[in-house]
Protein backbone atom coordinates (compact mmCIF):
# COMPACT_ATOMS: atom_id res chain seq x y z
CA UNK A 1 0.00 0.00 0.00
CA UNK A 2 1.34 3.39 -0.99
CA UNK A 3 1.79 5.90 1.78
CA UNK A 4 2.22 9.51 0.87
CA UNK A 5 3.97 11.83 3.25
CA UNK A 6 3.42 15.55 3.14
CA UNK A 7 5.63 18.06 4.88
CA UNK A 8 6.35 21.75 5.05
CA UNK A 9 3.16 23.05 6.59
CA UNK A 10 3.13 25.56 9.37
CA UNK A 11 2.05 29.06 10.25
CA UNK A 12 2.38 31.68 7.56
CA UNK A 13 1.37 35.30 7.50
CA UNK A 14 -1.04 36.59 4.88
CA UNK A 15 0.96 37.35 1.79
CA UNK A 16 3.72 35.01 2.86
CA UNK A 17 5.15 31.89 1.28
CA UNK A 18 5.36 28.28 2.26
CA UNK A 19 6.88 25.36 0.40
CA UNK A 20 5.21 21.98 0.72
CA UNK A 21 6.74 18.65 -0.19
CA UNK A 22 5.36 15.23 -0.91
CA UNK A 23 7.13 11.91 -0.95
CA UNK A 24 6.10 8.29 -0.99
CA UNK A 25 7.68 5.26 0.52
CA UNK A 26 8.08 2.24 -1.69
CA UNK A 27 6.46 3.92 -4.65
CA UNK A 28 7.92 5.53 -7.73
CA UNK A 29 6.14 8.86 -8.08
CA UNK A 30 7.62 9.35 -11.53
CA UNK A 31 5.20 6.76 -12.91
CA UNK A 32 2.03 8.70 -12.18
CA UNK A 33 0.33 12.04 -12.29
CA UNK A 34 0.18 13.66 -8.87
CA UNK A 35 -2.26 16.05 -7.28
CA UNK A 36 -2.46 18.31 -4.28
CA UNK A 37 -5.68 18.56 -2.35
CA UNK A 38 -6.76 20.56 0.64
CA UNK A 39 -9.40 20.19 3.27
CA UNK A 40 -10.48 23.00 5.52
CA UNK A 41 -12.84 22.62 8.47
CA UNK A 42 -16.43 22.83 7.37
CA UNK A 43 -15.56 22.81 3.68
CA UNK A 44 -15.54 20.18 0.99
CA UNK A 45 -12.20 18.79 -0.13
CA UNK A 46 -10.70 20.57 -3.09
CA UNK A 47 -8.14 19.60 -5.66
CA UNK A 48 -5.91 22.64 -5.92
CA UNK A 49 -3.33 21.39 -8.38
CA UNK A 50 -2.24 18.46 -10.50
CA UNK A 51 1.04 17.81 -12.22
CA UNK A 52 1.40 15.29 -15.01
CA UNK A 53 3.90 12.49 -14.98
CA UNK A 54 6.50 14.49 -16.88
CA UNK A 55 5.69 17.83 -15.33
CA UNK A 56 4.16 19.85 -18.15
CA UNK A 57 0.70 21.42 -18.46
CA UNK A 58 -0.16 21.40 -14.79
CA UNK A 59 -3.63 22.17 -13.47
CA UNK A 60 -4.47 24.82 -10.91
CA UNK A 61 -7.76 25.58 -9.30
CA UNK A 62 -8.91 29.14 -9.83
CA UNK A 63 -8.53 29.73 -6.12
CA UNK A 64 -4.75 29.29 -6.29
CA UNK A 65 -3.89 30.06 -9.88
CA UNK A 66 -1.13 32.60 -10.21
CA UNK A 67 -0.05 32.20 -6.59
CA UNK A 68 0.87 28.56 -6.13
CA UNK A 69 3.19 26.44 -8.23
CA UNK A 70 3.38 22.68 -8.47
CA UNK A 71 6.55 20.92 -9.52
CA UNK A 72 8.16 17.56 -9.27
CA UNK A 73 11.61 16.03 -9.06
CA UNK A 74 11.24 12.53 -10.37
CA UNK A 75 14.89 11.77 -9.70
CA UNK A 76 14.35 12.42 -6.00
CA UNK A 77 10.85 10.98 -5.96
CA UNK A 78 9.25 14.15 -4.67
CA UNK A 79 6.50 16.54 -5.62
CA UNK A 80 6.43 20.12 -4.43
CA UNK A 81 3.84 22.82 -3.94
CA UNK A 82 5.14 26.33 -3.57
CA UNK A 83 2.62 28.59 -1.94
CA UNK A 84 3.12 32.31 -2.50
CA UNK A 85 0.84 35.18 -1.70
CA UNK A 86 -0.97 33.08 0.86
CA UNK A 87 -4.45 34.22 1.82
CA UNK A 88 -6.48 33.41 4.94
CA UNK A 89 -8.74 31.19 2.86
CA UNK A 90 -5.75 28.99 2.03
CA UNK A 91 -5.69 27.69 5.59
CA UNK A 92 -6.29 23.96 5.39
CA UNK A 93 -4.65 20.60 5.64
CA UNK A 94 -2.89 19.80 2.39
CA UNK A 95 -2.56 16.33 0.97
CA UNK A 96 -0.85 14.81 -2.01
CA UNK A 97 -2.01 11.74 -3.85
CA UNK A 98 -1.53 10.02 -7.16
CA UNK A 99 -3.83 10.73 -10.01
CA UNK A 100 -5.29 13.73 -11.77
CA UNK A 101 -7.66 15.55 -9.50
CA UNK A 102 -9.78 12.64 -8.39
CA UNK A 103 -10.69 13.11 -4.76
CA UNK A 104 -10.38 9.84 -2.88
CA UNK A 105 -9.69 10.57 0.72
CA UNK A 106 -9.02 6.91 1.38
CA UNK A 107 -5.69 7.34 -0.40
CA UNK A 108 -4.63 10.40 1.54
CA UNK A 109 -1.89 10.39 4.12
CA UNK A 110 -1.63 12.47 7.25
CA UNK A 111 -1.40 15.72 5.37
CA UNK A 112 0.39 18.85 6.40
CA UNK A 113 -1.47 21.69 8.05
CA UNK A 114 -1.20 25.26 6.84
CA UNK A 115 -2.32 27.99 9.19
CA UNK A 116 -2.58 31.56 7.99
CA UNK A 117 -2.20 34.07 10.74
CA UNK A 118 -0.78 37.49 11.25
Amino acid sequence: EVQFRESGGGVVQPGGSLPLSCSASGFDLSLVDMSWFRLAPGKVPECVSSVPQYGTSSYYADSVKGRFTVSRDNANNEVYFQMNGVKPEDAATYYCAEGWGVIDMRSWGQGTQVTVSS
